[in-house]
């Protein structure tokens, strides 16, 4: 079901701009800093082949995860799977340190329903690129799962466990990645790894590019790119976004059809996570994958003409919600004694 957003009439974006819940919190940056803060660590550990291999292959299947699981079955019911694999893949997406698979499906299923409209809580056009980026989720909203979004997913015990119990899947990584360093490089020198390199690459670099892999969706796919249809937000489609992130760059097609397990829409379109998940489908671990309505290849080619006027009067939209916004902060300032 595609999810129409709120008219931006009945909110009031100043109020929730300035909402004590979008306050950011020492609290919440200090874990997210401190996975940036050990990629330092390379000045002292070095590197290896081995190190930086298992780094790329961490960073590429917890992505597949993601985007396969996080995003299109976990927030969008694209696909049916076994509560086996179901709970496999949850568990591996929590070492990707981006929380639960509930409160992420939460989140997700909230900016379809209000996308580039208040109260989006990751809109560039409306609250800057920054905040859309990475200064959404350390507030005290971006904390918090609205489990209205997600009945479905809170009837399911092992799921609403995990998700208490998140934090394990980023410390199961972190010690496996020491441990597992420290055997190779006790068993097997040759390879040049230890326990701290392991750690330092498999653990803080692959999960920070994850981590800015996985957000260049929610700021860049809103910014940059071309639009196929004249959806009511500024999702764009990128070859580049969808290279990085294994075929979610295609953003703009799945704003216009989020129903759907293939985001690239046409052959050309790369879109390697529907790739794999096709390849899991032979061995029976999903099913019943969601294809591309064929109304969706009609509706593109009559969206063509509309795409440039809708883009502009979105913006119009947006614009006039930041003037409004700047004037009250610059009318507070002058009230100021």
């Amino acid at each position: 079901m595609v999810m129409q957003p709120a008219p931006a009439a009945s909110l009031d974006l100043t109020r929730y701009a300035t909402a004590p819940g979008r306050r950011i919190r020492v609290a919440s940056v200090l874990p997210y800093l401190s996975i940036h803060l050990i990629c330092l660590g390379v000045i002292w550990v070095g590197w290896s082949w081995t190190a930086i291999i298992a780094c790329a292959g961490l960073f590429f299947v917890r992505m597949f995860v993601i985007t396969a699981f996080y995003h299109r079955y976990f927030s969008h019911r694209t696909f049916k799977t076994s509560r086996a694999v179901q709970f496999i893949a949850a568990f591996i997406g929590t070492t990707t340190a981006q929380r639960g698979p509930i409160w992420w499906a939460a989140h997700h299923r909230n900016h379809h329903r209000h996308s580039d409209h208040p109260p989006d809580v990751h809109s560039p056009g409306l609250w800057g690129l920054i905040w859309s980026h990475m200064g959404w989720f350390l507030c005290d909203d971006g904390l918090k799962t609205d489990w209205k979004q997600v009945p479905d997913w809170a009837k399911v015990p092992e799921l609403v466990w995990l998700e208490r119990w998140h934090l394990l899947g980023p410390i199961t990584l972190a010690a496996g990645s020491f441990g597992a360093g420290w055997a190779l490089g006790t068993f097997a020198p040759a390879l040049g790894t230890s326990g701290w390199q392991m750690f330092v690459w498999c653990f803080g670099v692959s999960t920070t590019l994850l981590y800015h892999g996985t957000f260049t969706i929610n700021s860049l796919a809103h910014t940059i790119g071309r639009r196929r249809f004249a959806t009511s937000d500024d999702s764009r489609n990128s070859l580049l976004l969808s290279i990085l992130t294994l075929g979610e760059g295609w953003h703009n097609n799945h704003h216009h059809c989020p129903g759907t397990v293939r985001q690239g829409f046409y052959w050309w379109e790369i879109d390697p996570t529907y790739y794999v998940l096709r390849a899991m489908r032979a061995f029976g671990l999903v099913w019943d994958l969601r294809p591309v309505p064929e109304r969706v290849y009609r509706e593109a080619r009559e969206h063509h003409t509309r795409v440039r006027e809708e883009s502009d009067r979105g913006r119009r939209l947006r614009r006039e919600a930041r003037r409004a916004l700047r004037s009250t902060h610059q009318s507070g300032e002058r009230e100021r004694p």
